[in-house]
């Protein structure tokens, strides 16, 4: 799997999570982990969640994943077993674009996130304390 154009990663998870108004850490290759409940230091908060959720283990539900298709040509989202770790799949990454073929591609993007562990982007939407 290629890495991401972390640019374009961001500004795709920022379209999508703007509204909500919460925190999130997105890892290199398009894994999102948002954080309903931010605490300290969001990257290790982010990378001990995804650690737990993000590794695939073929038969049981951290093998789960479900496709959301998302508007204005930004491609797919693929959920898992946990409801706050995401993964995007842009139009040009499956060859297959069925929603089996972007699912098996986007859990396999989660489970190198959820080995390698390496944060690209943080952001932080906790309020400013003075």
């Amino acid at each position: 799997m290629t890495v991401m154009d972390t640019e374009g990663l961001v500004e795709v998870w920022r379209r999508i999570l703007a509204p909500s108004g919460t925190s999130w850490v997105l890892f290199e290759h398009g894994t999102c982990v948002v954080l309903k409940e931010p605490a300290g230091d969001l990257a290790g908060q982010a990378s001990g969640i995804l650690g737990e959720f993000g590794p695939v283990h073929v038969g049981s539900p951290a093998g789960d994943f479900n496709v959301l298709t998302l508007k204005d040509d930004l491609g797919w989202l693929v959920t898992g077993h946990h409801p706050d770790v995401v993964t995007h799949v842009a139009l040009d990454e499956p060859v297959d674009p069925s929603h089996l073929a972007v699912g098996i591609h986007g859990r396999g993007k989660r489970h190198q996130d959820g080995t390698d562990l390496n944060v690209v982007h943080v952001e932080d939407r906790r309020p400013a304390t003075d």
